[in-house]
Formats: structure tokens, sequence, C-alpha cells
């Protein structure tokens, strides 16, 4: 048996906790592994692990200037088969100490990548890309990207994986959306959901809001942000009359249930997306949904049929293309069952489970134990 620890670190929730919460999900249930989180001492991230009721190793996950947190781990990997599966370079490098500590050869890490980024060069990093022994990109356009500037890096260690979602099936029960915010049938409910912050392109999305036929749409935006940051938000929704078109809901847990009860998603991204999970969801339940293509989104979308493509960063882009898809239901539903078509033969979330598990077990087969 193979033991995976997923580590946890973010502040927020976001792409990296989605991916290994629904990973261990799965994986409490598969008797060739056993789970368990490390993670930091974050209530709001910690709530949704602990409903999972698997073991979780609470430590500070500070990095570089952390000594204890390597520490603790060692003493959880002395004996055993043990993949440490990480998800950031801080946490690689507490990995990478705690496996030396352990001296236990039978300890792998595994890092994946969930940005486009490239890599930093300095002494620091080039140790944890020598300790890493499975470097994990989400999409081809992340890959490419790090594997551009990564000198001296061994290309066998790198491969794609392109994530998946599944829906949350220990999720409190999701809202009637409609009821709740007051909207009738006679207006479009549209959906952002993930982190408020400006590379999402939160700012593009209202401006374009403001062009729309108030009488035609309802937008409601699902996620959580810097306190100052949601503040600029709101205080722009004032501002520009949009307080009965535009609800700010902050973090909801079930996305799948509420993503069935709107018409269109939007995730108008002005940053690089290394895939953009909330893309796969909302074809995942067959939503017509409007993206940005400056990422990893036409490796697997297509313009017009299974989403609609915009430059990021244009309000009148977006404000078109949501238009567009207000004023015809008949392509909204189109759109929808081609975009679930398509997740359900290329992207679900089988095959990205069936990858990495494979990956668990092929991992000690590449360097002797």
């Amino acid at each position: 048996m193979i033991t995976v620890f997923h580590f946890v670190s973010n502040k927020y929730w976001g792409g990296p906790e989605e991916s290994a919460y629904e990973m261990v999900s799965r994986l409490r249930h598969d008797k060739r592994f056993y789970a368990e989180v490390v993670c930091k001492k974050n209530e709001p991230v910690l709530l949704h692990f602990r409903r999972l009721e698997i073991p979780i190793s609470i430590l500070p996950l500070k990095g570089k200037t952390d000594m204890d947190s390597p520490k603790r781990l060692a003493r959880l990997i002395r004996k055993g088969h043990n993949v440490l599966h990480v998800h950031t370079f801080n946490d690689a490098f507490t990995a990478m100490l705690a496996r030396y500590m352990s001296d236990n050869p039978h300890t792998r890490i595994i890092m994946t990548l969930h940005g486009i980024v490239k890599p930093r060069t300095n002494y620091f990093h080039r140790k944890i890309y020598h300790a890493i022994d499975k470097m994990v990109f989400v999409s081809q356009k992340a890959h490419d990207v790090w594997m551009a500037g990564a000198r001296g890096f061994d290309p066998q260690k790198a491969l794609v994986i392109r994530d998946s979602v599944i829906g949350n099936p220990l999720a409190s029960p999701a809202p009637n959306l409609r009821q709740q915010l007051n909207v009738g049938r006679e207006k479009a409910l549209i959906l952002y959901h993930g982190r408020l912050c400006p590379e999402k392109g939160i700012d593009v999305l209202l401006k374009a809001a403001t062009q729309l036929d108030k009488d035609s749409y309802h937008l409601a935006i699902i996620g959580e942000g810097s306190p100052k940051y949601v503040t600029q938000i709101k205080a722009f929704i004032v501002a520009n009359q949009l307080v009965r078109n535009v609800s700010l809901l902050g973090f909801q847990e079930d996305i799948a249930h509420l993503i069935e009860q709107c018409d269109m998603g939007v995730l108008p991204s002005v940053e690089p997306e290394a895939l953009g999970i909330a893309n796969l969801e909302y074809m995942m339940q067959g939503r017509p949904h409007i993206t940005t293509n400056n990422g990893a989104q036409p490796e697997y979308v297509t313009d017009g049929l299974t989403a609609m493509l915009i430059e990021p960063g244009n309000p009148f882009s977006l404000a078109a293309a949501m238009q567009s898809l207000i004023a015809d239901p008949a392509m909204r539903q189109r759109m929808g069952q081609q975009a679930q078509d398509e997740f359900e033969a290329k992207l679900n979330y089988d095959i990205h489970y069936q990858q990495m598990t494979d990956l668990y077990h092929d991992v000690f087969a590449s360097r002797p134990q």
C-alpha cells in the first residue's frame, strides 16, 4: 500500500485546494492507497477536509524559514512507501527536507504546478527541482512555458496530466438561486465562481455588465478575496447602479448544483489560466460559458462550439459575448450540451484519476530504491 500525503498551505480556497480535495476524496475509497492531508491551521480550508474523515497533520508549512514542519513530517514517513504530493515550491522544500530527515528511500515527491510561470533559477529552487521525482503540469501550455526556461531540469521528470472536477457530495445543499436573489425566469442568470482578484478579470466583468440591458440579466459572483479588493468591488457596484443586477454571494460549497441553476458561466481571466477549473465545471454541468483565450483554454475549448473564447481585458468583447448568449436560449442549450459531451468523452475525472494513480505507482520505478 502507498501512503499519499497531499499538502495544502494556501490561505484561500482555489484550484490547488480543490485538486487536493477531490483526489483524497477518491483515494480514501481506493484499497491500493492510504490518504492523508498535510495542512496549515487555517480553519476555512480545514473545515472542508475534516468532512472527509481522513487523517490531517496540521503543520506550520512556512517554507524555508520553517524547520519544525519537516522534522514532524519526517516522523510520519520513516516507514513504508510514501508519496508527498505538493502544490507549491515552499511545500516541496518541506517535503525535500522531511525525506532527507526520515532516511526512508521509499519516499517520492510529486509536484503539481497549477500556474503558468517561468522557473526560478536561484540555488534554493534548483535544489528543489533536483529533489522532485515528477513535475506534473495541468496543461501543455503550463508545461511549455516552464520547461522553456528550466535549464538542467531532466525532461523525463516532466509530464502533463490535465486536472478535472467532480461534484462534491459532502457539500451543504445549494440554495435556490433564483428564489434567493428574487430573479424571474425572464432574466438570464449569469454565474462567476472563483477567487475574487484582479487576475480573474472581475473588474472587466463588472465593466461589461454596465453595458447590458438591466432587465435582461442577473450576475451572481461566488468566491472569496482580500477584504480590500471585495470592498472595491462593492464600491463599483454601487457607483454604477448595479445593486439590483449583481450579487456577491461569498464562498459557496455546492458549486455543482449552483452551476446547474445558471444559464451561463463566465471566467474572464486577464492572466493566463494554467487550466481554468471553473470552465471544466461549467462543461461538466452542461452549461455554456465565456472565457478568455490567453491560457490553456484553447487546448480543450472549441470557440463557438463548446464555449465562447474572447480576448482578455476587453469589456466590450465580453459584453458582446454575454449579450449573444442572453438573447439566444437555443444557442445556450446547444453549446451546453456540446460542452458536456466533450467533458464526458475527454475531460472527466476518471481519466484524471487513472493517470494520477498510475503515476503514484510508476514513480517508485523511476529510480533505484
